[in-house]
């Protein structure tokens, strides 16, 4: 059996905490067979556990504490601690792997509940399940969350070499925003919601690049943001947002812009991962 998970790009933009698209990079995990004691294989080095302490067998242990330990192997094209959802994807893949051992027949709402509950909002976990672009939030202490087709826009990753830790990244926004500047920004994240569904693109474009929520603060941890949205724009793309909590850049373009962009970004001295990268439609994905 395989378990097959896509990474997400959270917030886009105005969309923090909130909003989510799943992309086309993947975690894997294949079960092999029972063991004695769970043992998980991989060579992604990051000081992974290859033990029931890795973050996906610890999370199956949280659903179905008496799973008969296993061996897997773990495969990973998601760039870690780089805004791009690794240890959600691994959350996820914990989830479907107890309820397959398990036997336990989970809806999509009650995987996204476990899930939210473990990350703390559902934004990167809601897209690795459901696939494509998920809006979601806490309302009463239950998760909704809502799947969306995102437009038919490739997206480019610049993802940096450096690492950059959620909780860093969180210890540079405010602890409160005065009222006005709240209620702005999130009318800006409900047009661009609109903008999405009736596939205004210019008008979307403008809207994810007007965020108040984190952008304006987070920047000067990447130096590479504005930059790089700089080069977007000169080449045309749609937009240029953080990616969760960074320092990972993305850009929305056009497919046949992509070369150019890439031919850019080099000339400007950018020389880190540059990933061409496509919308993520199924989410997870269970091969028997």
């Amino acid at each position: 059996m395989k378990i097959k998970v896509p990474a997400t790009s959270a917030n886009l933009g105005p969309g923090f905490d909130s909003i989510g698209i799943a992309v086309s990079l993947y975690l894997t995990i294949e079960v092999i067979g029972t063991a004695e004691k769970w043992h998980v294989f991989h060579d992604l080095g990051h000081g992974l556990s290859n033990s029931k302490s890795n973050l996906v067998v610890s999370t199956a242990l949280k659903i179905a504490p008496n799973l008969t330990p296993h061996e897997l192997k773990m495969t990973s094209d998601i760039p870690v601690t780089r805004g791009l959802g690794s240890s959600s994807s691994a959350i996820v893949a914990g989830i479907e792997l107890a309820n397959q051992l398990a036997g336990l027949n989970l809806t999509d709402q009650q995987k996204i509940n476990y899930a939210a509950e473990m990350e703390g909002h559902p934004d990167n976990v809601a897209p690795a399940i459901y696939g494509d672009l998920v809006i979601g939030s806490s309302v009463n202490d239950k998760f909704i969350a809502i799947q969306a087709p995102f437009p038919d826009l490739s997206l480019v990753a610049y993802v940096p070499a450096y690492e950059l830790k959620t909780s860093d990244s969180r210890g540079v926004l405010p602890n409160n925003i005065a009222f006005a500047n709240a209620t702005h920004a999130s009318a800006i994240g409900n047009t661009f919601v609109a903008s999405i569904f009736t596939k205004k693109y210019q008008e979307l474009g403008k809207l994810i690049e007007a965020d108040m929520f984190h952008e304006p603060y987070r920047q000067k941890l990447v130096p590479e943001f504005l930059p790089i949205r700089k080069i977007a724009h000169e080449v045309g793309a749609l937009a240029t947002y953080l990616s969760g909590a960074g320092p990972t850049v993305m850009t929305i373009i056009d497919a046949d812009k992509i070369p150019q962009f890439q031919e850019s970004l080099l000339a400007a001295g950018f020389n880190d991962d540059v990933i061409p990268l496509k919308i993520d439609k199924n989410g997870v994905t269970v091969e028997k």
